[in-house]
């Protein structure tokens, strides 16, 4: 494993893991979370791909100072700029949830230009489930960039995020998963300035249906792989079933007896699942 950092133009830094060699796979992370996300995966695929494991902004080791926007489009283009300097033309990318979101806006901004598109569960075109509790959580957050509440919101993750919360995460309760999230908000209590910037983040992030994605499906030349679980409450089925259709190079693969953690539920079929379809 190399740790290494990329540096966008504007200062923004990226933090990242690399392992094996071979055509690049990067593998973009869910909200909240972090490259370690796909740990459970790698041993499967380092033998033939040099696996890509970035830490999105505002997570793991990546940047977390309030000085930048936190939208969007800001996390498309630094994607964007991440794909050219560390994956160089054509590259293979995944995303999960977030990660996901972050890279069809840069694809639809013509800032990535995958070879092979990978798109785990997340909410696409259609509106998020749960919106009041996303409504709540983007409120809560919000608080966060106003003086003298940045600190106390930051500790209130000891309570939200727990580990045991990661356990739930995983369909089978994957012990491993509680350590997921232990390391992904081992940093946040006390972290005043990443509360700030979360705060940021939440004030912008887009809350209805991207219904504009739905312009984008059939303009998508590369081979697109919709790889979902069967049993995320968060993200149905019927989703993916509905942007398969529009999609010109599409396929679905649905992975039997996963939740919201894949990697953590069935690590050597998602491995396959990547390597049969970007190989």
């Amino acid at each position: 494993m190399r740790l290494r950092l990329y540096h966008h133009s504007d200062g923004a830094r990226v933090a990242y893991r690399e392992f094996g060699a071979g055509p690049p796979l990067a593998l973009l992370h869910s909200g909240f979370l972090s490259h370690k996300e796909w740990e459970p995966v790698v041993e499967h695929l380092c033998d033939r791909f040099r696996v890509v494991l970035p830490d999105l902004p505002l997570h793991g080791d990546s940047e977390d100072r309030p000085r930048h926007p936190y939208t969007l489009d800001w996390f498309a283009e630094v994607l964007g700029g991440f794909c050219d300097e560390v994956l160089g033309p054509k590259p293979r990318v995944a995303g999960h949830d977030a990660g996901a979101e972050i890279l069809l806006g840069a694809v639809a901004r013509g800032l990535v230009h995958p070879s092979r598109l990978v798109l785990m569960p997340n909410r696409l075109h259609a509106a998020p489930r749960h919106a009041r509790v996303r409504a709540a959580w983007q409120l809560c957050t919000q608080a966060a960039s106003m003086p003298g509440l940045d600190s106390p919101l930051s500790y209130a993750t000891r309570l939200i995020f727990t580990p045991e919360r990661g356990k739930r995460l995983s369909l089978r309760a994957n012990p491993a998963a509680a350590d997921l999230v232990r390391h992904a908000f081992a940093d946040v209590p006390g972290n005043s300035s990443l509360a700030r910037s979360w705060g940021r983040c939440a004030r912008s992030w887009p809350r209805g249906a991207q219904t504009q994605l739905a312009e984008l499906y059939p303009r998508l030349e590369m081979p697109v792989l919709l790889l979902w679980a069967d049993r995320d409450p968060l993200y149905p089925l019927s989703i993916a079933e509905e942007a398969l259709r529009a999609l010109p190079h599409g396929q679905l693969r649905v992975l039997e007896s996963t939740g919201f953690l894949m990697a953590y539920d069935d690590p050597v079929g998602l491995a396959r699942e990547l390597a049969a379809f970007c190989g």
